[in-house]
């Protein structure tokens, strides 16, 4: 689109914000501290966050999006087999996705598997017994963007673009968003069209390391997967189409997408494109 754009890192990624008219100084500071607030609760790389305070056995005031996420989760979970975790935080730190980023491999450790009956959120808090790292990164990104795209439409009027690394949120106007090929980032597998809804990828080349090594984790075992490796869905809201994305690097993914009123495409490790019945992406096959 034309107009204004705001470049800017936050949470270990670019975010660039597109508008028809440059945001005011109070709308930037508006949505800084939305971001600033999310990670200090959700981040598992920052010393002083609600997550880590969690994984030290204390017990915390639950932040506004608990509920929410752990439902989410929940359903992930059911669908995937167990395959979606919110537990998983320890295991990605042991495969060297650690608070530091060592990138040093301990091997693989499953999460825990009663992860609804460790993780309690009750009377406005929320702890871990016994303490685990939770990682909200199978949706939480998405759900980060909902929250700046939900102060834009408050402030400003006209046409939004939010892409927070791949996560996208959309209104008032359609943007083509190119699907970028896993393996060669030069190239789109197609473009979609997206209107007033949200597009989330997720792709095990974006975060890889070692031997093989990535940030997408069968929570079961603690390896990475393997047999997809590029996913993309369109929602309504970018939570759901960032959970739809993880979900779809397991078998339980595309009925959950069907559940969910989400569309979706995925690319297999071998090449191969798979998408959904509706799908409106325009592939290049």
């Amino acid at each position: 689109m034309s107009g204004a754009r705001w470049r800017f890192d936050a949470i270990g990624t670019r975010w660039t914000i597109d508008t028809d008219d440059p945001l005011a100084v109070d709308t930037r500071a508006a949505v800084t501290g939305i971001i600033g607030t999310f990670d200090r609760e959700w981040s598992r790389f920052r010393s002083d966050s609600t997550v880590t305070a969690l994984a030290c056995g204390e017990t915390t005031t639950a932040p506004a999006d608990t509920a929410m996420m752990l439902d989410a989760y929940a359903e992930l979970d059911a669908a995937t087999g167990g395959a979606v975790n919110p537990l998983v935080g320890d295991a990605l730190a042991r495969r060297g996705y650690d608070a530091t980023i060592s990138l040093v491999d301990s091997g693989a450790a499953p999460a825990p598997t009663d992860w609804r009956g460790i993780v309690r959120h009750e009377a406005g808090t929320l702890r871990i017994t016994p303490p685990a790292m939770l990682d909200v990164g199978a949706l939480g990104k998405g759900r980060l963007v909902d929250l700046v795209h939900g102060a834009l439409l408050t402030r400003v009027s006209g046409g939004i673009v939010i892409d927070a690394g791949g996560d996208l949120a959309v209104s008032g106007l359609t943007q083509r968003v190119a699907l970028e090929h896993p393996y060669d980032t030069t190239r789109a597998i197609g473009v979609w069209s997206v209107t007033d809804a949200a597009l989330c990828a997720s792709a095990v080349n974006r975060r890889a390391w070692g031997a093989g090594l990535h940030h997408v984790l069968d929570a079961r075992t603690g390896a990475p997967v393997r047999r997809y490796a590029a996913t993309w869905a369109v929602a309504a809201d970018a939570m759901t189409a960032d959970a739809v994305a993880t979900a779809l690097f397991f078998d339980g993914g595309p009925a959950l997408a069907a559940d969910w009123g989400a569309e979706w495409v995925r690319m297999r490790t071998d090449g191969a494109i798979e998408w959904s019945p509706r799908s409106e992406a325009e592939l290049f096959l």
